[in-house]
Order: structure tokens, then C-alpha cells, then sequence
């Protein structure tokens, strides 16, 4: 039986060159592999998760990452108006051990048709800026989002399900370490 383990973690957002360039499953896992190094070494012997998400527009073969400006948010948005796309996040764990697992995780999205009134309305709220693909489905962005086929924490940013599975080998010592 699975239960809930309240883990303390703390964010240590690291300075890297996201990149969106080639196959997007590869390029997440990529910045997600290099946040993650950073973050390792500045904090030695701590489990280390790096995530990251590019939003995917098959047809055109083009990645979403987020947004210079409004302009540029408002473009995505009328990309993905009436459409399906994919979600991919990369997340690395870096153990204690030194050992790196790097995987990535995938989702179908299915947005409604935007008129342009919605996404002036939606990109004067400032959600846009920092989201790949210029929306948060977590958010005010979650209204356009009709369907998902996948984890909706994959499209959120860090897919708790391989997450899950990857923090397997220190678990453990996870519970141990947060309940002292």
C-alpha cells in the first residue's frame, strides 16, 4: 500500500541556458540533466531533482519554450488554439551516490479554439511569461485545456509518477533524513 511521505525539500532554481534545440523528449531531459548537475554541486550528498518542459507542436515540428514577451506569449497561444500538441518534461535525479537517472515523461493536450479577446485577457495576467507554451494548466490557463491524455503533472512541470519511480533507490533514506 502506497502512502503519503511529507518530504522536506527545498527549491534552488539553477542558471542555465535552457535549450529547445532537436527532438524535444531530448532536449528536456538535456536541461534537465544540466539543472540538475548544477544544483548537485552546490549542494553535495543531497538527493537532486531537475526538471524541465517544452511544449511540442508535431506538425510543425517546432518546440514552445516560454515567452521573451507578451507578443511573443500571444503568438503561442494562437499556435495552439483549436489544436492538439505534446507536453514533454525531463526529470533527472541525482542521488547522494552520485548516480543519475534521467528520464522523460509525455503528454497529449487538447486546447479549445481561442478567440483573440481571451488571449489579450489571458496574456495581460502575466501567467504566460514564464510557462512553456505560454499557459499553465495548473492556473487561469487550465480553461483552455479540453483534454489530456497522460499525467496532468506532467504538464504542470514535473510528472510525479517518474518521479516516483526514480527516487526509488533513496526513498528510505528520504524518510529517515525528513523525519529527524
Amino acid at each position: 500500500m502506497l502512502s503519503y511521505t511529507p518530504w522536506r525539500f527545498y527549491t534552488d532554481a539553477q542558471d542555465i541556458e535552457e535549450t529547445a534545440l532537436g527532438d524535444p523528449r531530448e532536449a528536456v531531459r538535456r536541461n534537465a540533466l544540466m539543472k540538475a548537475r548544477s544544483a548537485a554541486r552546490k549542494h553535495p550528498g543531497d538527493v537532486i531533482i531537475g526538471a524541465d518542459t517544452l511544449v511540442y507542436l508535431p506538425e510543425e515540428g517546432r518546440s514552445l519554450g516560454k515567452p521573451r514577451d507578451a507578443a511573443e506569449a500571444a503568438d503561442m497561444l494562437r499556435a495552439l488554439s483549436g489544436r492538439r500538441h505534446e507536453v514533454c518534461t525531463g526529470v533527472c535525479v541525482i542521488g547522494p551516490d552520485g548516480r543519475e537517472f534521467v528520464r522523460c515523461d509525455t503528454a497529449d493536450i487538447w486546447f479549445m479554439s481561442l478567440t483573440e479577446s481571451m488571449i489579450t485577457e489571458y496574456v495581460a495576467t502575466g501567467e504566460p511569461m514564464d510557462k512553456a507554451g505560454a499557459y499553465a494548466m495548473q492556473d487561469r490557463g487550465g480553461q483552455f485545456v479540453s483534454r489530456v491524455d497522460g499525467s496532468p503533472t506532467c504538464v504542470i512541470g514535473l510528472s510525479m509518477p517518474i518521479l516516483y519511480e526514480m527516487l526509488g533507490p533513496y526513498r528510505d533514506s528520504l524518510t529517515e533524513r525528513n523525519s529527524n
